[in-house]
């Protein structure tokens, strides 16, 4: 048996989420079991705890869209008992049973192992949020970072964070985009040199160029302010979207891509090939200051997810909730 929070739904579509007892005959089918140690709280966690927001397929379900831990038994060469192992994406905790239970069964392709200067604790830190801060990071570098501040938006949230933290350390200066105040000591101990209010860039501007301001950009939020700093971007540098916090829609011209030569970089963390996520894992392990993702955490248990799952939907999570499973 095995403690996991079951999400289920009643006859009126409402759903409900609590921690359960089940028996490892309830596993889904995988080739790899892994005793799961820790994961962690995303949006889309946040979407799939609740009503699902059109994520969730089948009823009862286990979210949990990363974890990390131990492997239990493999039929696959590639992983055998006792090894360390990190999972991000491929739409597990959504369409497949996820990292909220103490045991998952997965496909041997959906795992990585976890690299050298990593415990599974710290991989949970950085997380689905911290791989695709990462991979934003590498889109950024493999265009060209332009010199000047590297804009984050979104910069409290647990890809800004580890986003602001990464740039920090290899030399870049970063300027950190929030609407909580209250948060700028906290982005400035994350190596944030600059905070710029949100307000300053959450209104669409009739002007499609502005000043050249950033060197790129990690973008989290989308929406008008995505709209907006495309037209403040260096010439020749590039935006790496990789949220929509502040919407889908992208109210823009293309007069920066004409006239600047602007990048607008799509970030994709869920389907990534297996290469290009050794590749990050590696660069997380190497560039991301430990001292400032301990920083970043926020301690949580099973029993805490349906609160936590609320709350970071609201946008009131900052940094990063680690999950421990068995706590």
């Amino acid at each position: 048996m095995f403690k996991a929070l079951m999400v289920e739904k009643d006859d009126d579509g409402k759903t409900s989420a609590s921690v359960q007892e089940l028996s490892e005959d309830r596993l889904p089918d995988g080739d790899v079991t892994v005793a799961v140690e820790y994961s962690t709280v995303n949006y889309k966690d946040g979407l799939c705890v609740g009503p699902g927001g059109g994520l969730v397929r089948n009823y009862p379900h286990v979210p949990g869209i990363d974890f990390s831990g131990t492997v239990e038994a493999s039929d696959d060469d590639r992983y055998k008992p006792g090894d360390k192992v990190v999972l991000t994406g491929w739409r597990v905790g959504e369409a497949h049973w996820g990292g909220y239970a103490q045991k998952a069964r997965v496909k041997a392709d959906w795992l990585v192992p976890l690299p050298a200067g990593l415990d599974t604790r710290q991989a949970m830190a950085v997380g689905t949020a911290g791989f695709t801060a990462m991979l934003a990071v590498m889109a950024l570098e493999d265009h060209g970072i332009k010199d000047g501040p590297v804009l984050v938006t979104g910069a409290a949230g647990g890809v800004g964070s580890v986003a602001t933290a990464i740039l920090a350390k290899l030399g870049h200066e970063v300027a950190g985009v929030t609407g909580r105040p209250e948060t700028a000591d906290y982005l400035k101990g994350l190596g944030a040199s600059q905070i710029v209010a949100r307000e300053e860039l959450n209104e669409t501007t009739k002007r499609p160029l502005e000043a050249e301001t950033w060197g790129g950009c990690v973008d989290a939020v989308g929406g008008a302010m995505l709209g907006r700093l495309l037209g403040q971007m260096q010439y020749g540098a590039s935006v790496a979207a990789v949220g929509l916090a502040g919407g889908a829609a992208l109210p823009a011209t293309v007069i920066p891509f004409l006239l600047r030569g602007v990048n607008l970089l799509g970030i994709d963390s869920v389907m990534q090939p297996y290469e290009n996520r050794v590749r990050a894992w590696q660069r997380i392990a190497q560039d991301l200051p430990m001292d400032k993702l301990e920083a970043m955490i926020q301690p949580a248990t099973l029993s805490d997810l349906p609160g936590v799952g609320a709350d970071i939907l609201k946008g009131q999570v900052k940094g990063r909730v680690v999950v421990d499973v068995n706590g």
